[in-house]
């Protein structure tokens, strides 16, 4: 019996001595520092390259989703600007994640970072104090032109003064931070500038590169890499299961024509509480859209239980 109580006693030490170090290491990782390149994008005061960054935003970049907590459509179709304000919280399996304040404010929100800066955590996932951006935007491997034409409107924004609460992960999100979420850079050379047509080549480019329908659309792990066939759909978004757009014909688009497509687009958000961002997706143009729609015919058919 001794002998036995001994044992025990050695193993919850030892157990102890583990969660101890564990805890001290997971803490030590919080804010690891990264390096990166910086991207040789400059903002630009030109009408024409404002106008198109402005469009990206409001359409299938979908910031305006993310990065205020007003009604967005409804200011929009009031003529009225969207105030980039950030502070829209997303409840994750991790913990709280918080949008941050992209208005040009030099306290709270990106006047105090430079175009290089800025540029470099959309492209390659790295904060201007060198510490790790979730992987949530699908910037990566977006053109030269359009980072400029986004970073461009960005900073013709009215500067807001509004603090936003910092990341609170749980312990799962603490352990995952610390030895999985790293930085995510171009999978490819970003272009200079991309022809903007009907092509399912621009189609591609769009659905990767700006709109992020793969980020949904495909199964990703809890440290958002993905584990499933591309865009088939099957990821659990707040509760809702994603559709399969790929060609196959258990997909729910399968049967669509592209004006079926595009009308889908110009309804809106049909279902209360989807987390598609029907009205950045619906401020498209029919071009954008028939692009889209283009690609997806030439994406390989898979199926997704």
């Amino acid at each position: 019996m001794q002998r036995v109580k001994k044992i025990a006693k050695w193993t919850g030490i030892v157990l102890l001595l583990i969660i101890a170090g564990l805890t001290v290491t997971v803490a030590s990782r919080q804010h690891l520092h990264f390096d990166a390149p910086y991207p040789d994008i400059h903002a630009s005061s030109d009408s024409v390259v404002i106008a198109r960054g402005k469009h990206l935003v409001y359409s299938s970049a979908h910031c305006i989703d993310c990065h205020q907590k007003a009604n967005a459509d409804s200011l929009i179709a009031l003529g009225q600007e969207v105030s980039l304000i950030g502070g829209n919280c997303f409840n994750l399996p991790l913990g709280k994640i918080y949008s941050k304040n992209i208005t040009p404010d030099n306290e709270t929100g990106i006047g105090k970072y430079t175009d290089g800066e800025i540029a470099r955590a959309l492209r390659y996932g790295v904060h201007p104090d060198g510490t790790v951006v979730y992987d949530f935007m699908p910037f990566h491997n977006t053109s030269d032109e359009d980072l400029t034409a986004i970073i461009s409107y960005l900073r013709s924004q009215r500067p807001v003064h509004n603090e936003v609460p910092e990341h609170a992960p749980n312990l799962m999100g603490n352990v995952v931070k610390a030895f999985l979420v790293k930085p995510v850079g171009p999978s490819e050379p970003p272009p200079a500038a991309v022809k903007h047509d009907t092509t399912a080549a621009y189609g591609r480019y769009m659905v990767l590169n700006l709109a992020e329908c793969s980020g949904c659309h495909t199964k990703r792990d809890m440290t958002g890499a993905y584990i499933g066939e591309p865009l088939a759909g099957g990821g659990n978004i707040e509760g809702f299961i994603t559709p399969n757009l790929t060609p196959d014909p258990s997909s729910r688009i399968y049967k669509w024509t592209r004006q079926d497509f595009i009308a889908r687009f110009r309804k809106g958000r049909l279902i209360p509480g989807s987390p598609m961002p029907w009205g950045s997706y619906g401020r498209m143009t029919d071009e954008e859209l028939t692009a889209i729609y283009n690609y997806l015919k030439t994406v390989k058919p898979a199926q997704t239980k």
